[in-house]
Protein backbone atom coordinates (compact mmCIF):
# COMPACT_ATOMS: atom_id res chain seq x y z
CA UNK A 1 0.00 0.00 0.00
CA UNK A 2 1.48 3.34 -1.04
CA UNK A 3 1.08 6.03 1.61
CA UNK A 4 2.02 9.72 1.51
CA UNK A 5 2.74 12.13 4.37
CA UNK A 6 3.63 15.79 4.04
CA UNK A 7 4.58 19.09 5.62
CA UNK A 8 2.72 22.16 4.35
CA UNK A 9 2.66 25.92 5.02
CA UNK A 10 -0.35 26.70 7.19
CA UNK A 11 -1.83 28.98 4.50
CA UNK A 12 -1.26 26.57 1.61
CA UNK A 13 -4.93 25.91 0.93
CA UNK A 14 -5.93 29.59 0.93
CA UNK A 15 -3.91 30.22 -2.20
CA UNK A 16 -5.38 28.73 -5.36
CA UNK A 17 -1.91 28.57 -6.92
CA UNK A 18 -0.51 26.62 -3.95
CA UNK A 19 -3.55 24.35 -3.90
CA UNK A 20 -3.07 23.58 -7.60
CA UNK A 21 0.63 22.93 -7.10
CA UNK A 22 -0.01 20.62 -4.14
CA UNK A 23 -2.69 18.73 -6.05
CA UNK A 24 -0.27 18.21 -8.93
CA UNK A 25 2.46 16.87 -6.62
CA UNK A 26 0.10 14.48 -4.83
CA UNK A 27 -1.33 13.20 -8.10
CA UNK A 28 2.18 12.24 -9.21
CA UNK A 29 2.66 10.13 -6.09
CA UNK A 30 -0.07 7.67 -7.19
CA UNK A 31 -0.72 6.92 -3.52
CA UNK A 32 -3.43 4.78 -2.01
CA UNK A 33 -3.59 7.00 1.10
CA UNK A 34 -2.61 10.62 1.78
CA UNK A 35 -2.40 12.04 5.30
CA UNK A 36 -2.83 15.81 5.76
CA UNK A 37 -1.85 17.90 8.83
CA UNK A 38 -4.20 18.83 11.67
CA UNK A 39 -7.04 21.13 10.49
CA UNK A 40 -5.10 21.72 7.25
CA UNK A 41 -7.23 24.13 5.24
CA UNK A 42 -7.10 27.27 7.42
CA UNK A 43 -4.49 29.28 9.27
CA UNK A 44 -3.86 27.84 12.75
CA UNK A 45 -6.68 29.07 14.97
CA UNK A 46 -5.35 28.28 18.44
CA UNK A 47 -2.42 30.68 18.28
CA UNK A 48 -4.51 33.27 20.11
CA UNK A 49 -5.63 32.69 23.71
CA UNK A 50 -9.00 34.28 22.99
CA UNK A 51 -11.38 32.09 21.02
CA UNK A 52 -13.20 33.82 18.18
CA UNK A 53 -16.43 32.02 17.20
CA UNK A 54 -16.60 33.95 13.93
CA UNK A 55 -13.13 32.78 12.89
CA UNK A 56 -14.05 29.22 13.83
CA UNK A 57 -17.15 29.45 11.66
CA UNK A 58 -15.02 30.80 8.81
CA UNK A 59 -12.59 27.89 9.23
CA UNK A 60 -15.47 25.42 9.11
CA UNK A 61 -16.72 27.00 5.87
CA UNK A 62 -13.26 26.93 4.24
CA UNK A 63 -12.80 23.29 5.23
CA UNK A 64 -16.19 22.49 3.72
CA UNK A 65 -15.08 24.09 0.45
CA UNK A 66 -11.76 22.27 0.28
CA UNK A 67 -13.22 18.95 1.39
CA UNK A 68 -15.58 19.18 -1.57
CA UNK A 69 -12.48 19.26 -3.80
CA UNK A 70 -10.54 16.35 -2.34
CA UNK A 71 -11.40 14.31 -5.41
CA UNK A 72 -8.92 16.52 -7.27
CA UNK A 73 -6.09 14.71 -5.46
CA UNK A 74 -6.97 11.52 -7.38
CA UNK A 75 -6.25 9.49 -4.24
CA UNK A 76 -8.55 6.71 -2.96
CA UNK A 77 -8.16 7.66 0.73
CA UNK A 78 -7.44 11.07 2.31
CA UNK A 79 -7.12 11.43 6.08
CA UNK A 80 -6.81 14.43 8.37
CA UNK A 81 -8.76 16.44 10.91
CA UNK A 82 -11.00 19.47 10.59
CA UNK A 83 -12.96 22.00 12.67
CA UNK A 84 -16.66 21.25 13.07
CA UNK A 85 -19.63 22.62 14.99
CA UNK A 86 -21.78 19.88 16.49
CA UNK A 87 -24.78 20.73 18.68
CA UNK A 88 -23.32 24.21 19.27
CA UNK A 89 -19.99 22.73 20.37
CA UNK A 90 -16.73 23.34 18.53
CA UNK A 91 -14.65 20.20 17.92
CA UNK A 92 -11.53 19.02 16.09
CA UNK A 93 -12.79 16.01 14.17
CA UNK A 94 -10.61 13.34 12.56
CA UNK A 95 -11.93 12.11 9.23
CA UNK A 96 -11.45 9.53 6.52
CA UNK A 97 -12.42 10.57 3.01
CA UNK A 98 -12.84 7.89 0.35
CA UNK A 99 -13.16 8.54 -3.36
CA UNK A 100 -15.94 5.98 -3.54
CA UNK A 101 -18.02 6.98 -0.51
CA UNK A 102 -16.95 10.46 0.58
CA UNK A 103 -16.55 11.83 4.09
CA UNK A 104 -16.61 9.71 7.24
CA UNK A 105 -16.13 11.16 10.75
CA UNK A 106 -13.63 8.95 12.54
CA UNK A 107 -12.57 10.50 15.87
CA UNK A 108 -12.92 13.69 17.90
CA UNK A 109 -9.80 15.04 19.57
CA UNK A 110 -9.97 14.51 23.32
CA UNK A 111 -6.65 15.65 24.83
CA UNK A 112 -6.31 19.41 24.39
CA UNK A 113 -3.26 21.53 25.30
CA UNK A 114 -3.72 25.11 26.50
CA UNK A 115 -0.50 27.10 26.32
CA UNK A 116 1.21 29.80 24.27
CA UNK A 117 0.60 29.20 20.58
CA UNK A 118 -1.63 26.19 21.24
CA UNK A 119 -4.67 27.44 23.17
CA UNK A 120 -6.78 24.53 22.01
CA UNK A 121 -8.81 23.97 25.17
CA UNK A 122 -9.80 27.64 24.96
CA UNK A 123 -10.91 27.31 21.35
CA UNK A 124 -12.87 24.07 21.25
CA UNK A 125 -14.30 21.28 23.37
CA UNK A 126 -12.88 17.82 23.83
CA UNK A 127 -14.57 14.85 22.22
CA UNK A 128 -16.35 11.89 23.78
CA UNK A 129 -13.16 10.00 24.61
CA UNK A 130 -13.76 7.20 22.12
CA UNK A 131 -10.79 5.88 20.15
CA UNK A 132 -12.45 3.61 17.62
CA UNK A 133 -10.87 1.76 14.72
CA UNK A 134 -11.91 2.78 11.22
CA UNK A 135 -11.76 0.02 8.61
CA UNK A 136 -11.33 1.00 4.97
CA UNK A 137 -11.13 -1.75 2.35
CA UNK A 138 -9.81 -4.17 4.96
CA UNK A 139 -7.22 -1.71 6.31
CA UNK A 140 -7.67 -0.98 10.02
CA UNK A 141 -6.77 2.59 10.98
CA UNK A 142 -6.46 4.24 14.39
CA UNK A 143 -6.36 7.97 15.16
CA UNK A 144 -4.22 9.93 17.60
CA UNK A 145 -4.50 13.62 16.76
CA UNK A 146 -1.35 15.53 17.73
CA UNK A 147 -1.20 15.73 21.58
CA UNK A 148 -3.06 12.41 21.82
CA UNK A 149 0.13 10.71 20.64
CA UNK A 150 1.50 11.03 24.18
CA UNK A 151 -1.33 9.03 25.74
CA UNK A 152 0.15 5.68 24.82
CA UNK A 153 -2.54 3.56 26.48
CA UNK A 154 -4.61 4.23 23.37
CA UNK A 155 -1.83 3.00 21.09
CA UNK A 156 -1.76 -0.15 23.23
CA UNK A 157 -5.54 -0.52 22.92
CA UNK A 158 -5.31 -0.09 19.17
CA UNK A 159 -2.79 -2.94 19.06
CA UNK A 160 -5.41 -5.16 20.64
CA UNK A 161 -7.83 -4.16 17.89
CA UNK A 162 -5.38 -5.17 15.21
CA UNK A 163 -4.76 -1.86 13.45
CA UNK A 164 -2.44 -1.67 10.46
CA UNK A 165 -1.91 2.10 10.43
CA UNK A 166 -1.86 4.69 13.23
CA UNK A 167 -2.35 8.23 11.88
CA UNK A 168 -1.24 11.36 13.70
CA UNK A 169 -2.20 14.59 11.93
CA UNK A 170 -0.48 17.34 13.88
CA UNK A 171 0.47 21.02 14.22
CA UNK A 172 3.70 21.08 16.25
CA UNK A 173 6.58 23.58 16.63
CA UNK A 174 10.12 23.45 15.28
CA UNK A 175 11.53 23.49 18.82
CA UNK A 176 10.36 19.95 19.56
CA UNK A 177 10.85 17.98 16.35
CA UNK A 178 13.09 15.32 17.89
CA UNK A 179 10.69 14.84 20.79
CA UNK A 180 7.76 14.32 18.46
CA UNK A 181 9.63 11.82 16.29
CA UNK A 182 10.48 9.90 19.47
CA UNK A 183 6.78 9.90 20.34
CA UNK A 184 5.94 8.57 16.88
CA UNK A 185 8.49 5.77 17.21
CA UNK A 186 7.07 4.83 20.61
CA UNK A 187 3.51 4.80 19.29
CA UNK A 188 4.53 2.56 16.40
CA UNK A 189 6.19 0.05 18.73
CA UNK A 190 3.35 0.08 21.27
CA UNK A 191 0.62 -0.28 18.64
CA UNK A 192 2.52 -2.63 16.32
CA UNK A 193 1.31 -0.47 13.43
CA UNK A 194 2.83 1.80 10.84
CA UNK A 195 2.75 5.30 12.35
CA UNK A 196 2.11 8.11 9.87
CA UNK A 197 2.21 11.83 10.65
CA UNK A 198 1.90 15.07 8.66
CA UNK A 199 2.58 18.57 10.00
CA UNK A 200 2.71 22.23 9.05
CA UNK A 201 5.99 24.01 8.45
CA UNK A 202 7.13 27.61 8.57
CA UNK A 203 5.96 30.73 10.45
CA UNK A 204 3.24 30.47 13.07
CA UNK A 205 2.70 33.20 15.71
CA UNK A 206 5.14 35.63 17.28
CA UNK A 207 8.54 33.88 17.46
CA UNK A 208 7.16 30.38 16.88
CA UNK A 209 7.29 28.26 13.75
CA UNK A 210 5.88 24.88 12.84
CA UNK A 211 8.42 22.09 12.61
CA UNK A 212 7.45 19.98 9.60
CA UNK A 213 8.97 16.49 9.84
CA UNK A 214 6.13 14.34 8.60
CA UNK A 215 7.06 10.72 9.16
CA UNK A 216 6.47 7.11 8.24
CA UNK A 217 7.62 4.66 10.95
CA UNK A 218 7.57 0.86 10.78
CA UNK A 219 5.73 -1.24 13.39
CA UNK A 220 8.22 -3.81 14.66
CA UNK A 221 11.09 -1.77 16.14
CA UNK A 222 9.97 1.78 15.42
CA UNK A 223 12.53 2.47 12.71
CA UNK A 224 11.92 5.75 10.87
CA UNK A 225 11.46 4.87 7.20
CA UNK A 226 11.50 8.52 6.17
CA UNK A 227 10.93 12.14 7.17
CA UNK A 228 9.73 15.10 5.16
CA UNK A 229 11.79 18.30 5.02
CA UNK A 230 11.68 21.82 3.59
CA UNK A 231 13.30 20.59 0.40
CA UNK A 232 11.24 17.40 0.26
CA UNK A 233 7.81 18.21 1.75
CA UNK A 234 6.17 15.00 0.49
CA UNK A 235 7.17 11.47 1.35
CA UNK A 236 5.66 8.40 -0.31
CA UNK A 237 6.54 4.84 0.67
CA UNK A 238 5.04 1.50 -0.32
CA UNK A 239 4.36 -0.28 3.00
CA UNK A 240 3.64 -3.97 3.58
CA UNK A 241 0.61 -4.17 5.88
CA UNK A 242 1.37 -7.80 6.75
CA UNK A 243 4.31 -6.49 8.82
CA UNK A 244 1.80 -4.82 11.14
CA UNK A 245 -0.10 -8.08 11.49
CA UNK A 246 3.12 -9.96 12.30
CA UNK A 247 4.18 -7.29 14.82
CA UNK A 248 1.12 -8.01 16.95
CA UNK A 249 2.63 -11.42 17.75
CA UNK A 250 6.04 -10.16 18.86
CA UNK A 251 7.42 -8.31 21.89
CA UNK A 252 6.08 -6.19 23.48
CA UNK A 253 2.69 -6.42 21.79
CA UNK A 254 1.99 -10.06 22.72
CA UNK A 255 2.41 -9.43 26.48
CA UNK A 256 -1.09 -9.56 28.03
CA UNK A 257 -2.55 -6.67 30.00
Amino acid sequence: MKVTVCELPEDWAQSEARWTETVSVIQRQHSDLVLLPEMPFYRWLAGSPQADPARWQSAVAVHDQRMARLHELSTPIVIGSRPVIDHNHRHNQGFVWEATSGYQPAHTKYYLPDEAGFWEASWYQRGDGRFDVVEVNGVKIGFLICTELWFTAHARAYAGQGIHILVCPRATPHTSVDTWVTGGRTAAVVSGAFCLSSNFNGPHVEDMAFGGAGWIIEPEAGHVLGLTSDKHPFLTIDIDLSLAEHAKQTYPRYVPD
